[in-house]
């Protein structure tokens, strides 16, 4: 079976004014479209049709570049559009919170680390939030890799994520990445990062 460009869980003005319409439907329905149409094509016929997304992931270092990139674009943005919420941000509950401030000191000692990882990735990547070996760190990654990759510098198991590249800001921010990364945490989605935390857990 092919793989589909799944629907985005609120509209595309949902995010305002933190992440403006264009972008998401640029973002999402053409970015994101063709890393999918893109991975449909570089697998047909071949030995990785018909394997899971997450399968073809976590073999990055032994699969096609085309693979690797579009499927890593593409698990990225499925897992990016779950971590954020309309009205969302805030500061996590439970557990979660317990566990980000025991690690890193606090929320904003947590936020500045990860924008500083976000930030500092020379051109495009991500940077996340992960769970390894039962305890919370924080990484980032080039292009469309993920900790999941076993290519992956810090391997773990993702639980917030954040898209540097220059497609998922520059309409609204231009070259001002850290601000971009300031105003991601009004819409980071709490509830989904701690329901993939218990999970990991």
């Amino acid at each position: 079976m092919a793989f589909t460009l799944p629907a985005l869980p609120y509209a595309h003005d949902a995010l305002e004014p933190h992440i403006d319409t264009t972008t998401m439907q640029i973002h999402h329905g053409k970015h994101h479209q063709a890393y999918v149409d893109n991975l449909n094509k570089a697998i047909a016929g071949t030995p990785n049709e018909g394997k899971s997304l997450e399968e073809l992931v976590q073999k990055a270092g032994t699969i096609s570049p085309a693979v690797r990139n579009n499927g890593g674009g593409h698990w990225n943005h499925s897992f990016f559009w779950e971590s954020l919420a309309p009205k969302a941000g805030g500061a996590p509950t439970g557990k979660l919170a317990d566990d980000i401030n025991t690690a890193f000191g606090s929320l904003d000692a947590f936020k500045e680390k990860f924008n500083a990882a976000g930030v500092s990735r020379f051109g495009s990547g991500w940077a996340w939030l992960i769970i390894k070996d039962g305890k919370l760190e924080i990484s980032s990654t080039p292009n469309q890799d993920n900790p999941l990759m076993d290519v992956a510098e810090v391997k773990g198991t993702p639980l917030l994520g954040v898209d540097v590249w220059e497609h998922a800001y520059y309409l609204k921010y231009q070259n001002r990445r850290a601000e971009y990364l300031g105003a991601f945490w009004n819409v980071v989605n709490w509830n989904k990062v701690a329901e993939r935390y218990t999970a990991a857990k």
